[in-house]
Order: C-alpha cells, then sequence, then structure tokens
C-alpha cells in the first residue's frame, strides 16, 4: 500500500507560516554567524600557533647560541696555563708574592672574558677555589653576582652547591644559585641564573675549582625581550618545568618555581622537538631539548590574541542585529499592508451569505494585487448576488409559466373531444374519408402535445409518423409506397418527439412528390448492441439533385447558410443536446439514386431525462 505524503504546512495559517517564514529566515542566519565565529577562532588559533612555534625555534636557538658561546669561553677558560697552573694546597713551594700575582693575573683574565663589546647584557665568569690551607689568605671573600673574580674559601665558607658541581666531573649545567657564599656571608642578595662547571685538573687528577658563569638570566632575558607576544607569558625552565628566567614582571611565577602547564603538555618519551597545546584559555608553545635539559615555553592568552576578532565579532553581531531589526520591520509592513487586508476578506468571505447585503469595498490607496483582490471578490458577492435575485424571479416566472401549461392544457382536452364528436358524427353520415382524416389529425395533435414531455418512445413517435403520411395520402392522392421495417423491440427506445415527421415530409417533397406510382419511401430501423446504439434510416428514390455539401454544412457549421432553412438542424441539435455530440442525422446519397438520412440514438435511455 503506498503511504501518501501529508504536508506539514496543511494545518497552519498565513500568519502561522509568515512566522515560521522569519524564524527559518532568521535562525540559520544567527546559527551560521555563531559556527563562523567559531571556525574562525578555530583558524586564528591554529594560525597563531603556527607563527608563534616559528617564533620560539628561532627564540630558542638564539639562547641555545648563547649558551653554546658560554660552554666555549669556559673550555677556553679551562685550559689556560694560569688556571692548570693554581695549587692552593701549602705544599707548593711558591711564595705569598708568587701567590699574589697568580691571583692578579686570574682576576684580569676572568674580568677580560666578562667584559662585553657589543652592547649585550655581560655574564660574569668567577672561580671559586677550595683553600683548606689558606694558602690565599689575602683574597678578599665577597663574592656578587655581577662581579667576575677568584674566591677562595675555607671548609666552612663552602657554598652549597659546590660539591654537587665537582659531582658532575667537568659537565656543565645551568643552576639557580641563591647564595654563591654561605647565606651568612657576604651579600645578602645573591641570586642569580649560573653556568656552573668543575675545573680539572689537566696533568693530576682532582679539582682545581668551580667555574661559575653568574647574570645568565639577564642574557636569556635579553633575548626573551626581543620577542613580543601581547598579555604573553615567556618561560626558559629545566627538563622538571623549574623556572630558570622568564619575561619580566611575573609575580605570579617567580624564579625557581615550577611552572604549572596543562596535562596536555606531557612530553612522553620524545627528546626534542616542539609541542603546542591549546586550551579554553591559552596557548603553550614548548620548544625542548632532553639532552641539554631545557625548555623554552610561550605561554600566550587567548583572550587578547582574540581581543581584536572579538571587535569584529561584535560588528558582525551588530550588523546581524541590524539584520533581523530590518526583516522584523519588513516582517511587520508586509503583515499591516498584506496580511491584515487579507484576515478582513477571509472575515467577510466566511461571514458572507449569498443574497445578504455587500457592504462597501474597503478603501485602499493602493494599486496592487491585493486591492484588485478585495475589489473583484466584493464585486463578484455583489454579482452573485444580481444572479441569485435573477434566478428567484425566473423561477417564479417558470412556476408561472408551469401554471399557464396547466390551464392551457384544458384546451387540447377539449379539441380531442370536439375532433372526437366530429369524426363519429362524420362516420354515422357516412362521410368515411373524412372521418379518416379526422381521426388521423387527432392523432397528430395528440402525439405532437405528448403531455409537455420532449423524449417519447419510438412506437409513438411512428404512430405520429403513420397518422401523418395518412393524411398527406388523404390530402392529395399521392401514389408513392411508403414501406416499414422496425422490429417491435426497438419500439421502447427513446426518441425527441416529432423527429421522424420532418425528415419524412421532405423525402415526400423534395423527393417522390411528383413520381406517382415510381416513387418509394423506406423506413427501417436497426440496432448495434456492440456499439448500444439504434439506426433509424429514411430512403427515397427521388431523382432531383442533392447538394450533401450544403446539407452537411447546415447540420455541423456553427453559421449555416439560413438559405436552407434549419428544420432539420434542429433536429439534428435537439439529438446531440439530448444523447450527446456522437448522436445526430446523416445524409448521404443513394447509390441507385434518392437519398437516405440516418438517425443514430442510444439503445436504451432512461424515460425520465
Amino acid at each position: 500500500m503506498k503511504l501518501k505524503l501529508r504536508n506539514p504546512l496543511a494545518n497552519l495559517n498565513v500568519k502561522q507560516q509568515m512566522i515560521l517564514l522569519f524564524i527559518v529566515m532568521v535562525i540559520p542566519l544567527f546559527i551560521l554567524n555563531a559556527y563562523g565565529n567559531y571556525k574562525a577562532d578555530q583558524v586564528l588559533k591554529r594560525n597563531v600557533t603556527n607563527a608563534y612555534i616559528e617564533l620560539n625555534k628561532q627564540n630558542f636557538r638564539l639562547i641555545t647560541r648563547d649558551i653554546e658561546a658560554i660552554n666555549k669561553v669556559t673550555s677556553t677558560v679551562f685550559q689556560h696555563p694560569l688556571l692548570q697552573q693554581l695549587n692552593p694546597s701549602g705544599e707548593s713551594s711558591e711564595t705569598v708574592l708568587d701567590r699574589v700575582k697568580n691571583y692578579e693575573r686570574l682576576e684580569n683574565l676572568l674580568l677580560n672574558y666578562s667584559q662585553e663589546t657589543d652592547q649585550r647584557e655581560p655574564v660574569y665568569y668567577s672561580l671559586y677555589v677550595y683553600d683548606p690551607d689558606n694558602a690565599y689568605f689575602f683574597a678578599p671573600y665577597y663574592p656578587d653576582a655581577r662581579k667576575a673574580g677568584v674566591y677562595f674559601f675555607l671548609e666552612n665558607e663552602k657554598p652549597e652547591w659546590f660539591d654537587e658541581a665537582v659531582a658532575q666531573k667537568g659537565n656543565g649545567y645551568l643552576r639557580i644559585i641563591e647564595h654563591l657564599s654561605p647565606s651568612g656571608q657576604g651579600l645578602q642578595n645573591q641570586k642569580t641564573l649560573a653556568y656552573i662547571r668543575a675545573i680539572n685538573s689537566i696533568y693530576k687528577n682532582g679539582t682545581i675549582g668551580v667555574l661559575v658563569v653568574s647574570n645568565v638570566d639577564g642574557r636569556i632575558g635579553e633575548s626573551l625581550q626581543t620577542v613580543s607576544i601581547p598579555e604573553g607569558e615567556l618561560y626558559f625552565t629545566d627538563w622538571n618545568n623549574r623556572i630558570l628566567t622568564s619575561t619580566p614582571n611575573l609575580s605570579s611565577t617567580p624564579t625557581g618555581s615550577i611552572l604549572d602547564l596543562p596535562p596536555e603538555a606531557d612530553l612522553g618519551d620524545s627528546l626534542i622537538g616542539v609541542k603546542d597545546v591549546i586550551t579554553e584559555d591559552f596557548i603553550y608553545v614548548i620548544n625542548y631539548n632532553y639532552v641539554l635539559q631545557e625548555k623554552l615555553v610561550y605561554k600566550v592568552p587567548i583572550k587578547a590574541m582574540l581581543q581584536q576578532q572579538n571587535e569584529i565579532k561584535r560588528i558582525i553581531q551588530l550588523i546581524s542585529i541590524a539584520y533581523f531589526a530590518v526583516g522584523l520591520v519588513l516582517i511587520l509592513y508586509f503583515w499591516r499592508s498584506l496580511m491584515t487586508p487579507i484576515q478582513k476578506l477571509v472575515y467577510f468571505v466566511r461571514r458572507y451569505e449569498p443574497g445578504n447585503v455587500v457592504p462597501e469595498t474597503p478603501h485602499r490607496d493602493r494599486n496592487d494585487e491585493v486591492s484588485v483582490l478585495i475589489s473583484t471578490i466584493y464585486e463578484m458577492a455583489r454579482r452573485l448576488n444580481g444572479l441569485i435575485h435573477y434566478k428567484y424571479q425566473m423561477d417564479i416566472k417558470q412556476k408561472e409559466a408551469q401554471l399557464q401549461i396547466l390551464y392551457q392544457q384544458i384546451n387540447p382536452h377539449l379539441l380531442y373531444n370536439t375532433l372526437e364528436s366530429i369524426y363519429w358524427k362524420s362516420a354515422m353520415e357516412g362521410n368515411t374519408a373524412s372521418a379518416e382524416m379526422i381521426k388521423e389529425l387527432s392523432k397528430l395533435m395528440k402525439i405532437s402535445l405528448s403531455r409537455g414531455r420532449e423524449l417519447i418512445t419510438l412506437e409513438e413517435e411512428l404512430e405520429h409518423a403513420s397518422a401523418y403520411i395518412k393524411l398527406q395520402e388523404h390530402r392529395y392522392e399521392y401514389g408513392f409506397r411508403v414501406t416499414w421495417d422496425i422490429s417491435s423491440e426497438l419500439h421502447s427506445t427513446i426518441i425527441p418527439k416529432i423527429t421522424l415527421q420532418p425528415l419524412i415530409e421532405n423525402a415526400i417533397i423534395h423527393g417522390v412528390k411528383h413520381m406517382g406510382e415510381d416513387g418509394e419511401i423506406q423506413i427501417c430501423a436497426e440496432a448495434d448492441e456492440a456499439l448500444g446504439r439504434v439506426y433509424i434510416r429514411i430512403a427515397d428514390n427521388g431523382y432531383k439533385p442533392v447538394d450533401f455539401d450544403a446539407i452537411d454544412k447546415l447540420l455541423n457549421d456553427e453559421t449555416p447558410s439560413p438559405s436552407f432553412g434549419y428544420g432539420i438542424r434542429n433536429i439534428h441539435q435537439r439529438l446531440r443536446l439530448h444523447f450527446g455530440p456522437e448522436y445526430g442525422l446523416n445524409y448521404v446519397g443513394r447509390p441507385e439514386g434518392g437519398t437516405l438520412v440516418t438517425i443514430t440514438l442510444p439503445l436504451t435511455v432512461n424515460r425520465n431525462e
């Protein structure tokens, strides 16, 4: 069984459909706006992240280069003869004067390496040597993060990081140093990021001292300041996310604290590379190197990054709101100019009843389709009222005509009775011929009137035609013959009254009138049950020429020539009006001479038509 899909809008009126249309127009705008903003944010985040990845790579490469440069300087210092010959133990044969001179030379050497010529942030090279015998008692011990020098210390003055550096066996590393000397001695504010490397003796086993390169955080910070990130934060950390240095003014994450990174920033087993993480609030770009135990982290706030785009979003939102307002105004305008008149028209149509007084047509200052529709419907209602009144009057006149017919039916009965009286009087006086003519005339008139019926049986029509032929025979004493071949089974067929008589009259007048006993008229009928039709044929053997084309034009053209008369045309039209366009008359010539007219009727027709 085929299911018929039902239109879901079929139960909505025009008002509801317009509201639905407005919603359908507006909602996709806001959906597309939200989706466009979302996609724009995603694209912007990704593009900015890619840009910061490249910037981070360059920045990390610059910092690594600076640390490698420091490491190369420490290697140079490592191999210098003055440092390799340094022996603070009391076993040396050096005099105090020799030690003073060596001390001064080392001071000048480290001071020379600490001086920068390119106006960059300087780093300071300091050598810390363990002097258990206090052989260099003359050397001052007041280390400073922003000062190069050589410092000799006793057991109770050993820095906390010294043994740690010695344990690295000559490998340099970065470390945050809180105190260059024990906290109770020297300067109090000594915190610095230092590159620490133990100096081992080339000629004999043992450690000469520890070379400390201080103020490395200043050098790295200078590199970080070359990168401008709006409200962003830059961190240089070790592998455990301990902040070695960062951009200034980051009091919430001071140097030495652990940088809090999102779980997505976990590097797993990766040793070197760049990783980016985009969270709801920040973008993290992390460049890392496991060998160097270093990370460079960019922390970019999304809010600041999207601030300019938010301005564009607000402009788009204002445009959307303006579009919504304009659309609403247009809907209200069309509602007032279109829907309100239509609703009033619907109210009028629903309450209007044919025949009631039609109110005055609403006045509109426009000439649009709605105005034409309103005026047309009101005018149509007035015309309908006129037609109703006209039909009412016609019904009254029809009733009056029917009453008049009923009154006039008294006269035919009086005429039938009078003719019947004349017939019996003529028969009693011996005027047989006159009596027969009166009798046939009585039949002819009775069947012609048919009590007001338009359709009669073929039997009644044959009786009418037979009475006409007998009257013509008595009147003119024609010598023509009339033959009948009609089965009684067809007598109940319905036919319009006075159909055969005019055709027989034409056959007499235009065919056999002057032929005497040679004239012959044949009347026959047959049924075609397959087609459901009855054919009645009237044939004469007249000798006069007949213009059959003119007859066909008379029967079928809309504007026939009036010279041929309208008798047979009326019969043809009556047949078609009663039974349909496939029925009617057809004229053809007979091969042996004369005319054959065929009447086509339906085989069975309801008597009540």
